[in-house]
C-alpha cells in the first residue's frame, strides 16, 4: 500500500545564530515544501529517487536493507548525498530499530517544491518526513545527523508561523499570529548563492563574542515585532536586529554591504551570506533589485503557508 509524507519549508524571520543559545525565534512555514511517496517492493532493497521543483531527477540511490543492520553512525563520513542518505536511515534505525527490520523493501519517491538552491529546507524537510515514516522524534533525528537548533523541523510541522525557542535543551514551539497590515510591503529576495547552515553554525559558534544581553535583546524584537503595528517601527526593529547580530558574528550588515542605497529596510534571514534577505519598503522594489541582478523577489504572501 502507497503512503506519503508532506513537510513545510521554512524561514526564520528573527533570533537567526543566537536561537541556538536560547533567543526567542520567529518563524514562518513556507507553502512550498517537500513530499516523500513509500511504494513497496517485493525484494528487501530501498530504490530512492528525488526530484526537483522541475520534476527532474537530481538524486537516486539503491541500497540493500542489511546494509542498515551492518553499519553504525559512527562509521558514517557523510561526505556525499548517499552517504547522508544512508547516515539518516541508519539514524532512524537506531531511534527505532524496528524501522526498516523487514523482508521486503520500498521505493521512495521525494519532491521538492521549491528549486534546490533556495535554502527553504532541502534537508529538514527530508528529515521530518523521515521521521514520520519512522515513527521517531524528529528533533532526536535531526540532532544526530545535520544538528541545528531545530526551528526548521518546527516549521515543517505547522501551519501558522511560530515562536521558538530552545528551553533546557528542549524545543519550545508556540504557533502565533502574524499578519500584519503592511504584510503586503515585506518582500523575500534571493541572493543568488545558497548558504550551507551547518558552516554558518560554525561560523558563528567560533566568532561570536560575549553574548551578554544580545539573547534578552533579540528576543524582545521578536516579541515586539509581533505587536508592530507600522511599517516604519517594523524597520525600525530589523535594523536593531541586524546591529546586534552583526557585533556577533563579527560579519557586514548586508544592507551595507549590498544595498546602501536602498529607500527601506533589509534584514538577512538565516545563515548570513546567502539564500534569501527580507525586505520592508513603503513601493514595491522589485526594479530595484532586479537592477542590482537579484532577480527573484517573492511578495510575503506568496511565499508563507
Amino acid at each position: 500500500m502507497q503512503k506519503s509524507y508532506k513537510s513545510n519549508g521554512k524561514l526564520l524571520l528573527t533570533g537567526e545564530y543566537v536561537v541556538l543559545d536560547g533567543a526567542l525565534a520567529l518563524a514562518i512555514p513556507t507553502a512550498q515544501g517537500q513530499s516523500l511517496e513509500l511504494t513497496p517492493l517485493t525484494t528487501p532493497e530501498l530504490h530512492w529517487y528525488s526530484y526537483d521543483v522541475a520534476k527532474q531527477l537530481w538524486f537516486q540511490d539503491q541500497l540493500h536493507l542489511d546494509v542498515l543492520e551492518h553499519t553504525t553512525l559512527e562509521t558514517i563520513s557523510p561526505s556525499t548525498p548517499s552517504l547522508r542518505l544512508l547516515q539518516i536511515l541508519v539514524a532512524a534505525r537506531r531511534l527505532n530499530p524496528e524501522f526498516l527490520n523487514t523482508d521486503y523493501g520500498f521505493k521512495i519517491e521525494t519532491y521538492l517544491d521549491f528549486p534546490r538552491q533556495w535554502g527553504l529546507g532541502t534537508s529538514s524537510t527530508l528529515i521530518n518526513n523521515v521521521a514520520q515514516w519512522a515513527g521517531v522524534n524528529p528533533y532526536a533525528l535531526l540532532k544526530l545527523t545535520f544538528g541545528g537548533s531545530g526551528y526548521d523541523i518546527a516549521c515543517a510541522q505547522h501551519d501558522s508561523p511560530i515562536c521558538y525557542n530552545i528551553t533546557d535543551d528542549s524545543p519550545s514551539v508556540s504557533p502565533v499570529q502574524f499578519s500584519p497590515a503592511y504584510c503586503d510591503q515585506l518582500y523575500f529576495v534571493y541572493l543568488n548563492e545558497k548558504q550551507n547552515s551547518r558552516e554558518g553554525i560554525a561560523h558563528y559558534k567560533a566568532l561570536k563574542g560575549d553574548l551578554g544581553t544580545a539573547l534578552s535583546e533579540i528576543s524582545a524584537i521578536t516579541e515586539a515585532v509581533l505587536q508592530c503595528t507600522t511599517l516604519s517601527a517594523f524597520q525600525d526593529l530589523i535594523k536593531g536586529h541586524e546591529h546586534l547580530i552583526a557585533a556577533l558574528t563579527k560579519q557586514e550588515q548586508v544592507g551595507t554591504r549590498l544595498f546602501k542605497d536602498f529607500n527601506g529596510a533589509v534584514k538577512s534571514l538565516g545563515a548570513w551570506g546567502g539564500d534569501f534577505i527580507l525586505a520592508a519598503s513603503e513601493t514595491n522594489p522589485t526594479a530595484y533589485f532586479k537592477a542590482k541582478g537579484f532577480d527573484t523577489v517573492v511578495p510575503y504572501h506568496q511565499m508563507i503557508l
